[in-house]
């Protein structure tokens, strides 16, 4: 049985930065893309209707699909890595849940990451898990109505050293506790092979190994975060593997070109960057 062809999205907060938010989907469908993924755009957790028509349009009128969102995550050049763990930022991020749903699903976007929050001294460990979890099952909740599904993130201590999930298997045990002990149907695992790469996994074993537990993949090559064939991976073997699991996700591309966004993709043949009818159907 031959595996079906990969799906790749891009994430529009972090290639073509080099233009305007609005002018992104329609870049990466000139290059060649009919999906794409954002982290929270906005600087607030409610921003205007306004705002979130004129992307919407964007998005639309660009011919793309929005295939992952990521939740208000705070300031994330000044560091902050998410709210759901941390007494301080929780009422934001409740304040975001609605908002973020609402948007992915006027977009037909079912994947919703949950990034968790960095470490909080004023607090104890168990009581920011208390609180994450809490979040979590609000967010689900939320999700749930609109069929989509949270996702949870591990990222590498080097750039994240104050973030606790740093390991697939931490990130799947918070899955799992919420699934079994807490009765959430739709939560599941994002698997950034970059953060889990530069922790010292390995990214081949594990794609063999738990493919079939992923439900969103991101990729950029150690140990510079640059597109496949800047670092260290053998990417044929990683994602030869990741076709085999059975994965039928996206592969989001969330790397830092090396150059210009547009010349970035040339590791990725063209009639493999979108999907054909047949396998949307």
């Amino acid at each position: 049985m031959t595996a079906a062809p990969l799906r790749y999205d891009v994430n529009l907060s972090i290639l073509f930065t080099e233009l305007p938010l609005l002018q992104r989907p329609a870049a990466a469908a000139a290059a060649g893309f009919d999906a794409v993924e954002l982290w929270w755009p906005f600087p607030e957790p409610v921003p205007a209707d306004r705002e979130l028509d004129a992307l919407r349009t964007a998005i639309n009128d660009a011919g793309v699909r929005l295939v992952g969102l990521n939740f208000d995550a705070g300031d994330m050049a000044a560091g902050d890595r998410g709210l759901l763990s941390r007494p301080s930022e929780s009422a934001r991020f409740r304040a975001n849940v609605d908002v973020a749903v609402g948007f992915a699903a006027s977009l037909g976007c079912t994947v919703l990451n949950a990034l968790y929050g960095n470490r909080d001294a004023d607090v104890t460990v168990p009581e920011q898990r208390e609180l994450a979890t809490e979040n979590l099952v609000v967010a689900a909740a939320a999700a749930d109505r609109v069929g989509a599904t949270v996702v949870i993130e591990a990222l590498n201590s080097y750039e994240s050293p104050r973030y606790p999930i740093t390991s697939s298997q931490k990130a799947l045990d918070l899955v799992d506790y919420l699934k079994v002990v807490h009765g959430v149907p739709n939560v599941g695992f994002l698997a950034d092979l970059y953060h889990l790469a530069r922790m010292g996994e390995p990214v081949e074993r594990l794609v063999e190994l738990r493919g079939n537990r992923f439900t969103h993949v991101q990729i950029a090559d150690p140990p510079g975060r640059g597109q496949p064939g800047t670092g260290e991976l053998d990417w044929d073997a990683v994602l030869g593997r990741l076709a085999a699991s059975g994965y039928a996700g996206h592969v989001g591309l969330e790397y830092k070109p090396v150059g210009p966004s547009a010349d970035s993709f040339g590791w990725l043949p063209g009639h493999l960057r979108s999907a054909t009818v047949e396998e949307i159907a």
